[in-house]
């Protein structure tokens, strides 16, 4: 499958297009460039409407990964936010569905949910409750793709991610015994292939490297992605 990488020049992508190459060929969209020179890029903004369009065509797929500003308490992160997560979301997905392209993933966050170290998640059916802004800003893109399946007739799986953190710095922070909700990368990678092939309309998944369940219950992950976290604790 050709995928469309949306923001794969950032942290998460640079963790995990090792894994999405083991199976389909990679096209990025992103204001830089990605660290892996050998990849075909393509340069724009995500509100740029003309160059989204330009960088889905001849695409059979998409992961929707970009972040926005770091900075969300200033004016400009306050943009930033809303661009990534939101409007131009809606772009992309527009656009694709334009081109004809059906399966999208869109990284979503377990921050879209408050408290999040103090509940225990047992389905993705609760509702997301933050009203900080990043997290509130990726439960509407929630909202954005499922709006896009319905209209479209899009496959569109969100994926609630936690902590997409590099093996080596897992396997030295990560103790048995301890529950954790960082995410090996090689993990996320397989929870995004799994997305690009589900058709079950519009779905959402924790993902998460809580293996013994003990934060959160992701029997949906396994039952319709084949997911589970494989990365274990060095005892």
């Amino acid at each position: 499958m050709k995928v469309l990488v949306i923001g794969g020049s950032g942290l998460v992508g640079s963790l995990v297009i090792p894994t999405l190459l083991t199976k389909h060929s990679l096209r990025i969209f992103d204001l830089r460039p990605p660290q892996l020179p050998t990849l075909e890029y393509h340069q724009g903004n995500l509100t740029d409407f003309e160059a989204v369009k330009k960088a889905v065509q001849g695409m059979d797929g998409l992961i929707y990964m970009a972040m926005g500003s770091l900075n969300w308490d200033e004016w400009t992160g306050t943009n930033s936010g809303f661009d990534a997560n939101a409007k131009g979301l809606h772009f992309v997905l527009k656009a694709a569905a334009q081109a004809g392209i059906k399966q999208a993933v869109y990284t979503s966050s377990m921050s879209v949910y408050a408290n999040l170290h103090h509940r225990y998640f047992h389905d993705e059916d609760i509702t997301p409750d933050e009203i900080e802004l990043y997290g509130f800003t990726k439960w509407l893109g929630e909202e954005v793709c499922r709006n896009a399946s319905r209209r479209w007739g899009m496959n569109v799986n969100a994926l609630r991610l936690c902590l997409p953190t590099a093996k080596e710095k897992w396997l030295q922070e990560t103790r048995a015994g301890t529950p954790t909700i960082a995410t090996v990368d090689e993990d996320v990678g397989r929870a995004m292939l799994g997305g690009l092939e589900l058709q079950a309309g519009f779905q959402t998944f924790m993902i998460s490297g809580d293996y013994e369940g003990k934060i959160m219950n992701m029997a949906k992950a396994k039952r319709l992605l084949g997911w589970e976290p494989l990365a274990r604790p060095v005892k």
